[in-house]
């Protein structure tokens, strides 16, 4: 029996690379157009071997939040199971904390911001 994909997870990053969800999932997913808004990007240099492994991409995004309301960044919000979840969060090196966020669709999705 199959976990549900019940979990709402936006990613504006390398999550949406078909690498990284190959090697952290076992699959590909399969995500829709989204943003969050109130939020901008900035850049962080990764230095954990397997997260560069995955990616291949040195520098990263990450998000902080905007002191302008209208800001927002795109990205695609994927349905996925706990454990792809816990999965993710093993993925993601200490510079990022997941949230909860309200996306532009007012849909409500977990995401991986600034720590």
């Amino acid at each position: 029996m199959t976990e549900p994909a019940d979990i709402l997870l936006f990613s504006y990053g390398t999550l949406q690379l078909a690498s990284v969800q190959l090697s952290s999932f076992g699959r590909l997913l399969d995500g829709e157009d989204d943003a969050m808004t109130g939020y901008r990007t900035d850049k962080v240099e990764i230095t954990d071997p397997e997260v560069l492994r995955k990616s291949g991409e040195r520098v990263h995004l990450i998000v902080v939040p905007s002191e302008k309301a209208e800001d927002e960044v795109p990205g695609k919000v994927f349905r996925i199971t706990a454990k792809e979840l816990a999965a993710a969060d093993a993925y993601e090196v200490s510079d990022y904390k997941r949230v909860e966020v309200f996306l532009k669709s007012g849909r409500r999705a977990f995401v991986y911001v600034k720590a």
